[in-house]
C-alpha cells in the first residue's frame, strides 16, 4: 500500500431542488493543484467533473459515479470568502461566513496531529453523530481514506445552475451524498482538509507522489 496526500478544501452544498454538490479544491496533490466537482442529482444520478484524465481516473477509482466527464474546472476565490466555480455544465457561486465553534475547535488542533490516521479514526463516531459525516472509511479498489479536517466555515449563501437552470436555494446536504463511504456535513460548509488515501501500488499511482 502507498499513501497519497491531498491538501485543500472541500465544500458541500445542498439545494432546495434536491441536488447536492461537492467541490474538492486541492492546492497540493500528487498531480499538482486541481479542482473537481461531484454532483448528485435529485434522482440519485452521480456525476464527476474533473480537469484531466489522470485526476478523473483516480477520483472515479476511489468513489462511485454514474458518469465521468473530463472538463475544465475553474475556481476563483476573492477575499477568502467569495468562491466562483465553473465546470460545464455546472456553475456555482457561494459565500462563506466566519468560522463557528466547530471551526474554532478544528483550528486548535496542530496540523500534524490533525492529519494522523489514529487521531482521525478517534473522531469518526462523534463526527457521524454531530455532523453526519465520517472521518475515514474504505473506498473502491481496496483503498482506504482518512479525512483530517483542520478548519470549517459555514456557507451562508449559494447559487447553483446546472445545464443552464437554477437548482434552487441553499439547503442542507440531505440526503447524504452517495459517492463513497463518507459524506459532507449536513450544514453547507467549507472545510480545510488533508485527505490521505491508501492505495495499492499500480500503474495509476506509481510515480505520482514522492
Amino acid at each position: 500500500m502507498r499513501s497519497l496526500r491531498f491538501d485543500g478544501w472541500i465544500a458541500g452544498i445542498g439545494t432546495t431542488s434536491g441536488a447536492r454538490v461537492v467541490l474538492g479544491h486541492w492546492t497540493r496533490s500528487p498531480w499538482g493543484p486541481f479542482s473537481d466537482v461531484m454532483v448528485e442529482e435529485a434522482d440519485g444520478r452521480r456525476l464527476l467533473l474533473a480537469p484531466t484524465g489522470e485526476t478523473a481516473d483516480f477520483v472515479a477509482g476511489t468513489y462511485v459515479f454514474d458518469e465521468v466527464r473530463v472538463v475544465p474546472v475553474e475556481v476563483r476565490v476573492a477575499d477568502h470568502r467569495h468562491w466562483t466555480v465553473t465546470a460545464a455544465p455546472l456553475h456555482l457561486r457561494f459565500r462563506t461566513g466566519r468560522r463557528n465553534l466547530s471551526g474554532l475547535a478544528l483550528r486548535a488542533v496542530p496540523d500534524r496531529l490533525a492529519a494522523r490516521p489514529g487521531w482521525i479514526a478517534l473522531w469518526d463516531r462523534p463526527a457521524r453523530l454531530l455532523l453526519g459525516a465520517r472521518t475515514h472509511g474504505s473506498a473502491r479498489s481496496g483503498r482506504h481514506q482518512w479525512y483530517g479536517a483542520r478548519d470549517l466555515h459555514p456557507v451562508t449563501s449559494a447559487t447553483v445552475t446546472y445545464k443552464g437552470e437554477s437548482l434552487g436555494a441553499l439547503a442542507p446536504v440531505e440526503p447524504p451524498v452517495r459517492f463513497g463511504t463518507g459524506s459532507t456535513p449536513r450544514p453547507p460548509c467549507l472545510v480545510r482538509i488533508t485527505t490521505t488515501v491508501a492505495v495499492e501500488q499500480d500503474r495509476s499511482t506509481t510515480g505520482a507522489a514522492s
